[in-house]
């Protein structure tokens, strides 16, 4: 999975204010990408998860997911924001930078829960976190979140 997150998936002050403008936002770009081929239903997927608990982790990340057979290849999208987000946590602080998996909806039970599986890792780890949020270009955004998903 070495160059599974392209820098072109990588996005830099993004001016998302909620949530939904996040989820709208990521849902434009897997098609535009050619990683789906419906934001509509990217985005219901999106929202689904949400409507399920919140995907808002920890120490200003969340891993927003979405699966549908909209989907047509596993993508990682990530969004670092301008300014913070309210998106419900697990501690209850805003959200900086979202992760974001996109998953055919053959894949929900195999490459999804790997790749879930993997970003929480990375998230476990304050050394990953510090540099995502310290981060300001594409490439090496891209580059830490490859290295741990090998």
């Amino acid at each position: 999975m070495r160059d599974f997150v392209k820098a072109s998936h990588v996005f830099l002050d993004n001016p998302a204010k909620s949530v939904d403008e996040a989820l709208e936002f990521l849902s434009q770009k897997s098609v535009e990408l050619g990683i789906a081929d419906d934001a509509q239903s990217v985005l219901d997927a999106f929202r689904a998860r949400e409507a399920e608990g919140t995907t808002g982790m920890m120490e200003g990340f969340a891993i927003p997911h979405a699966k549908t057979d909209a989907i047509k290849e596993a993508a990682v999208l990530v969004a670092k924001f301008a300014g913070d987000i309210e998106w419900e946590s697990m501690d209850n602080k805003p959200i900086k930078v979202a992760i974001a998996l996109c998953v055919p909806g053959g894949e929900a039970g195999t490459t999804h829960l790997q790749l879930l599986s993997k970003v929480a890792i990375m998230l476990m780890d304050e050394g990953f976190r510090a540099s995502a949020l310290a981060g300001t270009d594409e490439a090496s955004i891209a580059e830490l979140i490859n290295g741990g998903l090998d």
